[in-house]
């Protein structure tokens, strides 16, 4: 297996019927063409996708959205695009879109590691998000952990030179697990004075995985890597 090969049998999410709204799901049936990519195993022409060519920031897992609406709304002049599996969160985002009249804003439903693989091309992205990926906690799930070797070795692939790998979690064995793994790609410095994690980024809005962790006392783990 390659770096950059990451094993198909085994997924870092479990896809989940969930309840999804009469809203949401007209929003996926009528905003798809607006603001949906479909999956296609070729690289993507963001400028033609977007109509511009700008700074582009891709989120990994953008969950109810709010992150990746607060950011888009905030930075006109960026590109942004988010990738979902679950087609509520992708609807809500939809909504949220046209509420907003973003026009800087496109969305994937799809797995993060094919897109990565096929849909977008070599150092086309000046930013990726990950926040909050599922840790997986249950020591015989760590192979479904999104952050291993091969993954991480195929995002910086996809970033430019100086573009920002940025991460967060509330599960401190899962930090520690990411920093490892992210310190051992060459491709990829840390931004952290000390080697290991930053202080939490004050334009990242908390997310409902992040308040959630806080009720529980969970302390949260910032990263930040540039490609160099």
């Amino acid at each position: 297996m390659s770096e950059t090969q990451h094993p198909r049998s085994i997924r870092s999410f479990v896809t989940r019927a969930g309840r999804i709204t009469e809203a949401q799901q007209r929003a996926l049936e009528e905003l798809w063409p607006v603001y949906g990519i479909e999956f296609q195993p070729r690289p993507l022409d963001l400028a033609a996708l977007f109509g511009r060519d700008a700074p582009c920031t891709l989120e990994i897992g953008f969950g109810n959205g709010d992150n990746l609406i607060a950011l888009a709304s905030a930075h006109a002049q960026r590109n942004y695009l988010g990738i979902e599996v679950h087609r509520a969160g992708v609807g809500r985002v939809l909504l949220s879109a046209r509420e907003r009249g973003l026009s800087n804003l496109k969305v994937l439903c799809h797995d993060a590691v094919e897109v990565f693989g096929q849909q977008l091309a070599g150092e086309c992205l000046d930013e990726v998000l990950i926040l909050f990926p599922d840790p997986w906690p249950k020591k015989r799930h760590h192979k479904r952990r999104l952050i291993q070797g091969p993954f991480a070795s195929l995002v910086a692939s996809r970033l430019r030179q100086g573009g920002r790998l940025r991460l967060a979690t509330d599960w401190q064995p899962y930090a520690q697990e990411m920093l490892a793994v992210l310190q051992g790609i060459p491709q990829l410095r840390n931004e952290a004075t000390a080697g290991s994690f930053i202080e939490r980024p004050a334009d990242r809005p908390p997310t409902r995985f992040e308040r959630r962790g806080e009720r529980l006392g969970h302390e949260v783990y910032d990263l930040a890597f540039r490609r160099i």
